[in-house]
C-alpha cells in the first residue's frame, strides 16, 4: 500500500462556525480516531486531492503539528451542490487491530464473453475487506478468464489471502452483457433454424 503524507493542525474550537471559517480558507476539518482518543484537526484542502480522487487506497501519514499517525481514510463528506470536501474521518492503524476498508477491484484475464462481442459491466468497483494493516491488499484481484456471454462473476468466487471480504457473497462483481445487435442476430438464427 502506498503512503501519502498529510500535514494538519489541531483544532481548539470544534464549533460549526469555526469549521465554516476553515473551509472558507481552503482547509478541511477532520477527525482521527481508533486509539482511544480522538484528534480533531484541519489540513489544506489541496493535500486531499490525490487521496480522494484516486481509485487507489493509501496509508496516510497524518502529521499533526509534528506528531505522526499511521492512518487510513474512513469517510469523506462532500457538499451536495458544489462537491466541496467538507469533512474527513481517519482511522488510526495499529498493527494488531484489523481494519475495515474499501479496496479497488482489479480484473485479470480476458473474458471469452467479451471476445464474443459482449460488454463487461462492472457492478462493484470496490470491495469492503477486513484485515490487519500489514495484510491490506492494494486491490482485490478478480479473474474473468472464464466469464462467458450473459454470465456474472460473484463475490463468492474470489479467494482472498490473509484478509476477509465483507461484501455479500452472492453480489455480482461484473457481468458480460449481450449487446442488442448480437441478441437480435441470435434470435434471427433461432427463427431460421425452425423452418
Amino acid at each position: 500500500m502506498k503512503t501519502l503524507e498529510i500535514i494538519g493542525f489541531k483544532r481548539a474550537n470544534l464549533g460549526k462556525q469555526q469549521a465554516k471559517d476553515l473551509r472558507n480558507q481552503s482547509f478541511v476539518p477532520g477527525v482521527l480516531y481508533g486509539n482511544g482518543e480522538q484528534v480533531h484537526f484541519y489540513a489544506p484542502a489541496i493535500l486531499f486531492r490525490d487521496l480522494i480522487y484516486s481509485p487507489e487506497v493509501y496509508e496516510v501519514d497524518l502529521n499533526i503539528e509534528g506528531t505522526h499517525y499511521r492512518s487510513v481514510l474512513q469517510d469523506s463528506q462532500f457538499h451536495p451542490v458544489n462537491e466541496m470536501l467538507l469533512h474527513v474521518d481517519f482511522l488510526q492503524l495499529q498493527d494488531d487491530k484489523p481494519v475495515k476498508i474499501e479496496i479497488p477491484v482489479k480484473f485479470v484475464g480476458t473474458s471469452p464473453g467479451v471476445i464474443a462481442g459482449g460488454k463487461l459491466v462492472t457492478n462493484l468497483r470496490k470491495m469492503k475487506v477486513k484485515a490487519l494493516p500489514a495484510n491490506l491488499p492494494d486491490y482485490v484481484e478478480v479473474n474473468i478468464s472464464d466469464l462467458e456471454l450473459g454470465k456474472s462473476i460473484k463475490v463468492a468466487r474470489v479467494k482472498p489471502e490473509n484478509y476477509e471480504i465483507l461484501n455479500n457473497p452472492s453480489a455480482p462483481i461484473a457481468t458480460v452483457t449481450v449487446p442488442r445487435a448480437l441478441k437480435s442476430a441470435q434470435m434471427e438464427e433461432a427463427r431460421g433454424g425452425k423452418k
